[in-house]
């Protein structure tokens, strides 16, 4: 399965990669290392075949991994259909726990409507929500911790 953001993990800063071997080692095709060498990707000379530097593919991957990322700000969540860190409408967010020191907040996009997700500590929870009215909502029960068993259930009564 191609990435759209290649581990820039698995680059040898101490070795130099040829075009080929590059594609191969992010298993996308040698035109998108070649379109990446047009974007700016630094070569050793322009001779053939074309050498990069590990450090150089590297440093190229980070820098484009990083011009697109955006931070929220607090009180802001990140629309995935927006592409973009936006107020919640109507500035309400609700909290679902993961576990007992994290979870996500949920809340509705203005302009699109779509759900927008943030995974937040419950210890900084106050710092990220800034002026949000958040409503927590209690941890989904799990079958065991069930007071009433169901119709189709395997459990004994006594666990």
């Amino acid at each position: 399965m191609r990435k759209r953001h290649p581990n820039h993990r698995l680059v040898k800063i101490n070795r130099s990669y040829t075009v080929e071997e590059i594609a191969k080692l992010f298993n996308t095709h040698k035109n998108t290392v070649r379109r990446w060498i047009k974007e700016g990707l630094a070569t050793t000379d322009d001779k053939r075949p074309m050498l990069i530097l590990g450090h150089a593919l590297m440093t190229f991957l980070q820098a484009r991994r990083t011009k697109n990322k955006q931070t929220c700000k607090p009180g802001e969540l990140y629309c995935v259909c927006c592409r973009t860190p936006r107020l919640p409408a109507g500035t309400m967010a609700e909290y679902r726990p993961v576990t007992e020191k994290f979870g996500n907040l949920t809340a509705i996009c203005p302009d699109c409507h779509s759900i927008m997700n943030r995974r937040v500590s419950l210890a900084k929870i106050d710092q990220i929500c800034g002026g949000m009215d958040v409503s927590y909502s209690d941890a989904v029960q799990r079958l065991r911790e069930s007071s009433q068993l169901t119709v189709n259930s395997d459990f004994n009564e006594e666990i």
